[in-house]
């Protein structure tokens, strides 16, 4: 037996060393395989385009990404070349020769990584006969009913198939890692390993089939995960083929892993297997040159979203918009999952305090969550329609007035201003005032939905009465579709919208990572998570005190619901409750917050869960260091120093909570100080890439 070769997690361009030159470090390849490569269906696709890039400069050339063919994607994303990979075009084209389209090009995504995609619909033909191979060596039906399962039969059998070609050609050197996500990917890691292919295997889940089905169902899922009877379960929701695909996928690889430390506990009782690595979810983060430009950005789109607001609420635009917070909330509509239901219930809380108390402030709460609707709703639409018209009428009169006021001041006069606007210019004023008048409310919704009465959202709506009315200091808009900077209503993009709020709010219930608030936080957008989704929990484990650096965790665990919605509720009344230097200092910190989930950061986990699966599937020719796995020690932000160390006044995560902004506690806050601090907070135990020398990185850099 040769001596094993020993992994290393510091080797140059992040791929593995070892002494012994028989396999050279250039012949290993690298796979990832998944639904939604160059296919967006959901987060795995955000994962997938985000990681690429740090892939990419790990493993350079011989990184590629297996995914479907769509045309439509196809024709928009991905650039077509020739394999520069002599083994994988060979493969292609024995594929090829035996009638499935296989199409290979670049990803035009950042890192611009190469993909490999397979024609589902050219080999739909060999179905039957792949359902019943699966079969063999699984004892897994497939109904013909389920498409979507149907497609990942044919999506795994290609996928094998293409593995299969591509190891023939290495006789039997371990050439191959082969990454799968989901079930949808799941057959191909299954046939890989019954036809024992030198392949190391890795499989990742991004949230267990059942567990997101059951807690849809508003069953009380985290204090049961031992009392659940699942095969009972998957059967009765008539996905139990689809759960023995990814328990059967699971248990297969080589190394599973799970993206977040909750998802661990779930898939060890959904599954019956605990994952070897978590790998939690990163960003690629851009540094802004000059510090606060991202202050900025929120200045310019907040102004934006006020534009909005002047048109939904003409008529009824009797609150100050320099005093009015945004809130939101986005994502799948889940309406429990997400957290939808207590936020709405919370609101209705937040809605009492603030009147009974008598503030000032008014909060306009945004549901971005996309749902069946005809079209948008004629009365949002006048809405802006009526403040365009309001503005060209003001810079008419105003073009008039300016003209007036210019030639008197060219005969230094002081112009008479009760004789400046004649009769026509009142007349003009006061039809566009009496064109503001309304008779009904602002609508709660932007389009017409096509399922009005069992609409979750709008019925919760109806049941807590927050119908925009003028006493109510909250108030409500459903936006049931994705944002786009083409929208006659609204035209902005999803990232606009988040940099213009104050508050993204996802108090989610069943979230193995949660995508939302971790963008909000690289954007320096504080936001609402709870300690049931992967962030939070990751945020919890290296931040001594989230909520002053603007990441308020809601305790969905430990507590009743009740329990859990009034904390929400203070959450979002002490946020209510500060001034505007106060949220200026929190969103500071809050993007201080971004280097955590850079994937420069948290790719060191992908690269140990590949090192585990070699030393797992090939013994005798690798072994993993000692050192692994990574470790997060030292990773800890501490409390912000100008933050007191009393609970009552840190819960607001500002200086010092008052209604004024020249107290003398403000002093104690410098941002450089406490940006330095934050910066020696983050010490990598090993480093994902070699900087060159003499070259500092400065701050604000991009350092990706």
């Amino acid at each position: 037996m040769p001596l094993a070769r020993s992994l290393s997690m510091t080797s140059l361009n992040g791929l593995p060393q070892w002494e012994d030159e028989d396999l050279p470090v250039e012949d290993l390849l690298l796979f990832e395989v998944s639904w939604e490569v160059t296919n967006k269906v959901g987060g795995i696709y955000t994962v997938i385009q985000t990681k690429a890039k740090i892939t990419a400069d790990e493993w350079g050339e011989n990184y590629f990404l297996l995914g479907p063919y769509f045309e439509h994607n196809v024709k928009t994303q991905v650039e077509a070349c020739e394999s520069p990979n002599p083994a994988v075009k060979k493969a292609m084209d024995t594929m090829k020769s035996q009638g499935c389209e296989v199409f290979f090009g670049r990803w035009l995504i950042e890192g611009s990584p190469y993909v490999v995609l397979f024609d589902i619909g050219s080999a739909a033909w060999n179905l039957d006969k792949w359902k019943g191979e699966f079969w063999d060596v699984s004892n897994i039906g497939i109904p013909f009913h389920d498409r979507e399962a149907n497609d990942a039969v044919i999506f795994g059998s290609l996928t094998a198939w293409f593995l299969k070609e591509l190891s023939c050609q290495f006789d039997d050197k371990p050439n191959i890692i082969a990454h799968f996500h989901e079930w949808q990917s799941g057959v191909g890691l299954i046939l890989t390993r019954s036809q024992k292919l030198p392949v190391a295997t890795i499989f990742t889940t991004h949230a267990t089939l059942l567990g997101r089905y059951l807690c849809a169902a508003s069953i009380d899922f985290y204090n049961n995960l031992d009392q659940f009877d699942i095969d009972k379960e998957a059967g009765e929701r008539q996905i139990y083929h689809r759960y023995c695909m990814e328990r059967a996928s699971v248990h297969c690889a080589h190394v599973f892993t799970t993206v977040s430390q909750i998802t661990a506990i779930e898939a060890e009782h959904m599954l019956k297997r605990n994952p070897d690595v978590v790998t939690p979810n990163g960003l690629n983060i851009k540094k802004f040159s000059a510090m606060h430009e991202f202050q900025n950005l929120h200045s310019m789109y907040k102004a934006r979203i006020q534009e909005f607001i002047r048109g939904h609420f003409y008529g009824h635009l009797d609150f100050s918009l320099e005093k009015t917070l945004f809130f939101f909330i986005a994502g799948r509509y889940e309406f429990s999952n997400k957290g939808a239901d207590m936020f709405l219930e919370a609101l209705s809380r937040l809605n009492f305090l603030l009147r009974v108390r008598k503030t000032d402030v008014t909060v306009v709460v945004f549901f971005i969550m996309p749902a069946k609707t005809n079209n948008f709703n004629v009365e949002t639409l006048k809405g802006q329609a009526v403040r365009k018209q309001l503005w060209d009428t003001a810079q008419s009169v105003k073009e008039k007035f300016g003209k007036k006021l210019y030639n008197a001041l060219l005969k230094g006069e002081i112009p008479d201003l009760n004789k400046i606007l004649d009769r026509d210019d009142i007349t003009i004023m006061k039809r566009a005032i009496f064109s503001t008048q309304r008779h009904c409310l602002p609508p709660v919704t932007t389009h017409n939905m096509i399922d009005d009465g069992n609409d979750p959202i709008l019925n919760t709506i109806r049941r807590i009465g927050l119908f925009n009315n003028r006493t109510d200091r909250v108030k409500v808009i459903l936006h049931p579709e994705f944002l786009s900077s083409t929208s006659p209503l609204l035209p902005l993009d999803y990232e606009e919208f988040v940099r213009g709020c104050h508050l993204g709010v996802f108090p989610s219930y069943y979230e193995p990572w949660g995508y939302t608030p971790a963008e909000c936080t690289v954007m320096g957008i504080p936001s609402v998570t709870t300690n049931l989704s992967g962030f939070g929990c990751f945020m919890q484990e290296h931040v001594a005190d989230p909520a002053a650096y603007g990441i308020y965790i809601v305790d969905r665990r430990f507590r009743s619901p009740d329990e859990s919605c009034n904390q929400l509720t203070q959450f979002l009344y002490g946020f209510c409750q500060q001034s505007r230097r106060q949220r200026i200092i929190q969103r500071n910190r809050t993007e201080r917050l971004s280097d955590l989930l850079d994937w420069r950061y948290l790719g060191r986990y992908y690269m140990h869960a590949r090192h585990l699966a070699l030393s797992r599937s090939f013994p005798d020719k690798f072994e993993m260091e000692p050192s692994a796995p990574p470790k997060t020690e030292g990773f800890r932000y501490p409390r912000p120093s100008s933050v007191p160390p009393s609970p009552s006044v840190s819960q607001h995560s500002s200086p010092h909570h008052s209604e004024g902004e020249d107290e003398e506690e403000d002093e104690r806050y410098d941002e450089d100080e406490e940006a330095e601090r934050d910066r020696q907070n983050i010490k990598s135990p090993f480093s994902l890439g070699v900087m060159p020398q003499g070259k500092k990185k400065q701050h604000g850099e991009y350092r990706n």
